[in-house]
């Protein structure tokens, strides 16, 4: 298995960089996998506060890798393709450290699912996002027809979805697909900025917080009212929760430990 996805750790921040900038960064097996093992030698790593999604070359990434799928002769090994691509893509999204990917070029297809699934996204201006697998004759796999209109107006979603056609940066953050737009050349350094200020929050909260949008949107209002305020009940008993009130008076930055 080449090695097609580089991690490094900055300041806290665990930066994932898709290696294939000959193939525009395509998404085969070998790159779920090594997200998957990247995940997981984090998910425990208490320096490691935030992740930057991130791609090499010329764009963040062209989608899945065709020529990989082109090697299916039956709907079989199509389908456990997309089922890992799935897998991996959710455990990004449930992942209890913030994500932010960081879009320059272009990302389709599998690529935009990839972005979809961390919790905030940056994109250089110029930069096009799009889901143009109805051109080929199919539909996103990796959850871009559930991810995007959660994102966006279902309008929205529906137009990129059924006529395949990018957007831009600047209509993307319009529509709310992306958090920030960053100058040419200047995703990452934003991306690693937002995650910055992420990862200086308790990681306690940051895990609960993203729970709490992403499982409450599933739940009737009242249910996920009722959700919020248990969680909020236990994060009063932590000592960040302590820490946080005890720095706020004494107006500096919180010193969270995540306990």
């Amino acid at each position: 298995m080449s090695n097609v996805l580089r991690v490094e750790l900055r300041n806290g921040i665990a930066v994932f960089t898709l290696d294939r900038p000959d193939r525009l960064n395509a998404i085969g097996t070998d790159t779920v996998e090594q997200l998957k093992r990247a995940l997981e030698d984090v998910r425990g790593d208490d320096d490691v506060r935030a992740v930057v999604v991130a791609g090499a070359g010329r764009a963040f990434s062209a989608g899945p890798d065709l020529g990989e799928i082109e090697s299916f002769t039956t709907p079989g090994p199509f389908r456990a393709f997309v089922g890992r691509l799935t897998e991996a893509y959710a455990l990004l999204e449930d992942f209890p450290k913030p994500s932010v990917a960081a879009v320059h070029g272009f990302a389709f297809g599998g690529g935009l699912e990839l972005a979809l699934a961390c919790d905030l996204r940056v994109a250089e201006r110029g930069a096009r996002l799009g889901l143009p697998e109805m051109k080929l004759g199919v539909l996103p796999g990796a959850g871009g027809t559930q991810r995007l209109p959660r994102l966006v107006p279902p309008a929205v979603a529906k137009e990129m979805i059924l006529t395949g056609e990018p957007i831009d940066a600047d209509r993307a953050r319009q529509v709310g697909l992306v958090n920030e737009v960053a100058e040419p050349g200047g995703a990452l350094a934003a991306a690693e900025a937002l995650a910055a200020r992420l990862a200086a929050g308790a990681p306690l909260a940051l895990a609960a917080g993203k729970r709490l949008v992403d499982y409450g949107l599933g739940m009737d209002l009242e249910a996920a009212i009722a959700y919020e305020r248990e969680t909020v009940a236990v994060l009063f008993c932590t000592e960040d929760r302590i820490e946080g009130l005890k720095a706020f008076r004494e107006r500096r930055p919180g010193e969270f430990r995540g306990v």
